[in-house]
């Protein structure tokens, strides 16, 4: 068989000519709708979430120590916002600084009735006798509390009055609800002793 030698020498057929780029255009074909799809999707930063979260509550935790040790301390700037203010610490040194009825009675009154559970077990025949005289315990002592939350009042609103031109609303009775607590489960912390003229 006689094969042909290819002409080498023939020139090669001449490739298309690119199309010119237009001003304005992409310079590139217009995607699929599944390549875009693809390209929106994002995979979901889980751990990122969760180092965000877990930040938040140290955070939180971080807040509520400082909120509590302030409470402890008398440190007025981490104190949470219902204890801020000067209004509100001259009401708690007014408070501090008397005796008040209701820090009083209230452990009384906690030990009267500890005795009206115990003493039917115990003097049956005492019970009609017991129960009358601490009838008359627990509403003498409620009857002081109403009449010192009333001096109180008249002194909270006097003293305010005199050194503040615009009181906050809610003074007194957050100082009627401070005086009826016993004392060493203040919180604030009382920063004044019995008989101590409080200072603005």
């Amino acid at each position: 068989m006689i094969f042909r030698k290819s002409d080498s020498s023939q020139p090669s057929q001449p490739s298309e000519p690119t199309p010119p780029v237009r001003p304005g255009s992409k310079g590139r074909p217009t995607r699929s709708r599944k390549e875009a799809e693809a390209a929106r999707r994002r995979p979901l930063v889980v751990d990122d979430r969760k180092e965000a979260r877990r930040r938040d509550r140290e955070r939180a935790n971080q807040q509520r120590i400082e909120s509590q040790q302030a409470l402890m301390t008398g440190d007025e700037k981490k104190m949470p916002a219902q204890h801020r203010g000067p209004q509100r610490r001259l009401v708690r040194d007014l408070v501090d600084s008397r005796r008040n009825v209701g820090e009083l009675f209230f452990p009384v009154a906690l030990v009267i009735m500890l005795v009206a559970l115990v003493l039917p077990l115990v003097r049956p025949d005492l019970t009609a006798v017991m129960s009358t005289a601490m009838l008359v315990v627990l509403w003498g002592g409620i009857a002081l509390c109403v009449v010192d939350g009333f001096l109180i009042r008249r002194l909270l609103r006097r003293r305010l009055e005199a050194e503040f031109s615009d009181v906050e609303r809610g003074l007194v009775g957050y100082g009627i609800m401070r005086a009826i607590q016993i004392r060493r489960f203040r919180l604030p912390r009382p920063q004044v002793k019995h008989g101590e003229v409080p200072l603005r």
